[in-house]
C-alpha cells in the first residue's frame, strides 16, 4: 500500500513436497494465532484487517489476505506486512486443510501484502506476481524491511523479501483442481504492479488495492491510470469482489463508487491547482472536502496529491 522505497531481490524458493489431502487438516502450531477468516463463498476465505498503520500491536496485518481451496491444492491471495502476520496467516489456512500451498499470490509491491512470504518457504508454493513486480521489489527492499522494523518491531524478526518466480505478462489461469483463478496484470493505476485474481468458481474477484473501501486510496503509481483501470473494472460484473483494504467482501460494481469520486475529485482539484500555477507546496490540500468520508484520510491525501501533481504538471 505505502510508497516507501526499495529492495533487494532475494534467491527463488524450490519447490518442496506437497502434504496428502488424506491427511487432514492439522491443529496450527502452537503459540500462533490464526487470522480470523470469513468464507465469503464456498472455499474462499478472507481476513478483513483493520483501517490502521504498521505497529507493534498489529504485527503488519494491516492489508485483507486470503485463501482458496480447490480439490487438490490451496492458492494464497497475499501474505501480510511481516513474517509473524504470514504465519498467522498460514495457521489459518492449517485449520481448515492439510492439502498442499500450491501458489502464493502477490497482487502488487507494497509491504503490507508482500512481506508475509517467507512464512509459506517451507510450504513449497510458487510465488507469483506481476511482471513488473520483481523490478519494483528489487528497487524497494532494502528501505521495506528497515521502515518496517521498528514499526512492527519484535514480531518482524525473520521477515525477508521472497519475489515471484511466475510472472503474469497479461492474464494467466491457475488450477488448484476442479477450481481455476484466472490473474490479469494491469498497467499502471495503483502501483506499476497491480494484479487481480478471479476464482471462476464462485465469481469472487479479488482486486487487492486497486479498491479500497473506507480506508483513502494510496496513489504509488498514476492517477490518470488508475481512474482508467476502475472503468475497465467496472465494465465487468461479479458477484462479489474482495477489496486490499475494507470489509472481507462487497458488491460490484456499487463498490466503486466512493473510490472513483476521490480519485476524480482529486485529479480535478490537482489539475486545477496546475494551472493555475500554485506551487506543489499547496496540493497537499486538494481533495480535503473528502476527509470525513475516508479512515487514515491525513495519513495518505497529501501525499497522494504531491504525487498527483507530479504527473499532472506534465500533462
Amino acid at each position: 500500500m505505502r510508497s516507501i522505497p526499495h529492495w533487494l531481490l532475494a534467491v527463488a524458493l524450490a519447490l518442496a513436497p506437497a502434504v496428502r489431502a488424506e491427511e487432514g487438516p492439522p491443529a496450527p502450531a502452537a503459540g500462533i494465532a490464526p487470522l480470523p477468516v470469513q468464507e465469503v463463498a464456498t472455499g474462499v476465505f478472507v481476513y478483513a484487517a483493520p483501517y490502521a498503520l504498521a505497529a507493534r500491536d498489529n504485527a503488519g496485518a494491516i492489508a485483507n489476505v486470503g485463501f482458496v481451496i480447490g480439490q487438490d491444492a490451496v492458492a494464497v491471495i497475499d501474505t501480510g506486512g511481516s513474517l509473524a502476520a504470514g504465519r498467522r496467516l498460514l495457521a489459518a489456512i492449517r485449520a481448515r486443510t492439510a492439502l498442499p500451498i500450491r501458489y502464493v499470490i502477490n497482487t502488487h509491491v507494497h509491504p503490507d501484502h508482500v512481506l508475509g512470504n517467507a512464512a509459506f518457504a517451507q510450504e513449497g508454493a510458487t510465488v507469483v506476481g506481476h511482471r513488473n513486480l520483481p523490478e519494483a521489489l528489487a528497487a524497494r527492499a532494502e528501505t521495506y524491511l528497515q521502515a518496517n522494523a521498528p514499526l512492527v518491531g519484535p514480531a518482524f524478526a525473520g521477515t525477508r523479501i521472497v519475489p515471484p518466480t511466475l510472472l503474469v505478462e497479461d492474464r494467466r489461469e491457475l488450477d488448484l483442481g476442479g477450481r481455476v483463478l484466472r490473474l490479469d496484470a494491469w498497467p499502471t493505476a495503483h502501483t506499476n504492479s497491480d494484479l487481480t485474481v478471479r476464482d471462476l468458481a464462485t465469481d469472487t474477484w479479488f482486486l487487492g488495492d486497486l479498491l479500497f473501501v473506507g480506508h483513502v486510496p494510496a496513489l504509488d503509481g498514476r492517477l490518470q491510470g488508475w481512474i482508467a483501470v476502475l472503468r475497465r473494472l467496472k465494465s465487468e460484473p461479479a458477484a462479489r469482489v474482495v477489496p486490499g483494504h475494507g470489509p472481507a467482501s462487497v458488491p460490484w460494481p456499487a463498490a466503486a463508487g466512493p473510490i472513483e469520486r476521490y480519485l476524480a475529485t482529486l485529479e480535478s482539484e490537482v489539475r486545477a491547482m496546475v494551472r493555475d500555477g500554485r506551487p506543489i507546496g499547496e496540493a497537499g490540500g486538494a481533495a480535503a472536502g473528502e476527509a470525513k468520508e475516508w479512515s487514515l484520510f491525513r495519513e495518505f491525501n497529501a501525499r497522494n496529491a504531491t504525487t498527483a501533481y507530479q504527473e499532472l504538471e506534465w500533462d
